[in-house]
């Protein structure tokens, strides 16, 4: 996935120090406060390497682009296809069969109750 919507960035608008904690949350769907409150947590369990750790990864993540996504449905999709992508093409495909159940369903409607417009569709045919 190529896409600059699949990348981890830096999210400098909801950052506290650098926007790695935010990026994370904003890249994984978890609410920023436990992703924080890891962080924490880890720099006890892992004896400090966490803090180093965290400026190699706010130097080295690109900052977010301000434009990135249109509106919070978009970002949420996003998520969806980061955390799971074959789930979510299934959800596609399954929203498009509905999709065109419902317009054949439409389309028998149209067609039995006007016997003009069937004949106009089966002289295209």
């Amino acid at each position: 996935m190529n896409s600059p919507r699949t990348t981890l960035y830096r999210d400098k608008h909801n950052a506290k120090l650098m926007g790695v904690c935010s990026g994370v949350a904003e890249y994984t769907g978890v609410n920023v406060f436990w992703i924080r409150f890891a962080a924490f947590l880890s720099i006890f369990m892992t004896g400090g390497w966490t803090i180093p750790a965290y400026f190699i990864a706010g130097f080295l993540l690109n900052k977010k682009p301000p434009h990135l996504y249109r509106d919070e449905s978009e970002q949420k999709y996003w998520q969806r296809v980061r955390q799971s992508p074959k789930r979510t093409a299934r959800e596609i495909r399954a929203n498009f069969r509905d999709i065109d159940r419902r317009l054949a369903a439409v389309e028998t409607h149209y067609v039995s109750s006007n016997p003009r417009l069937t004949a106009e569709i089966e002289r295209l045919r």
